[in-house]
């Protein structure tokens, strides 16, 4: 049963770097078209355009940075858990061995 079940926790500690960097490129694009004005563009409407997204998208960025921050903790936690978990098995694992190896020992003599 345990053979089909695997977890590879590198790619739970890559899962939580991107998601990080998506939290960091929405932010960051919604900061630089504050920064954005119409006679850096060319054009009213552009500006108008991206006053617009900037009101609209700052509370859901805000949001979805949040939500994401959660997530990414939760998949964190998981990662960890799942590393303490595989130590303590090998641990346990390893003084099984022994303790066999020992009772081998003595049961031969």
């Amino acid at each position: 049963m345990g053979d089909h079940f695997k977890t590879d926790t590198s790619q739970l500690g890559q899962f939580v770097k991107e998601l990080k960097q998506a939290v960091s490129d929405l932010d960051d694009a919604r900061k630089a078209l504050s920064h954005v004005r119409a006679d850096q563009i060319g054009t009213s409407r552009l500006d108008e355009a991206c006053d617009g997204f900037q009101e609209r998208w700052k509370y859901g960025s805000e949001q979805l940075s949040e939500m994401i921050g959660s997530i990414s903790e939760g998949v964190k936690a998981n990662k960890l858990s799942y590393e303490e978990m595989e130590e303590n098995l090998t641990a346990s694992l390893k003084q099984m061995a022994n303790e066999g190896t020992s009772a081998g020992d003595n049961g031969g003599k």
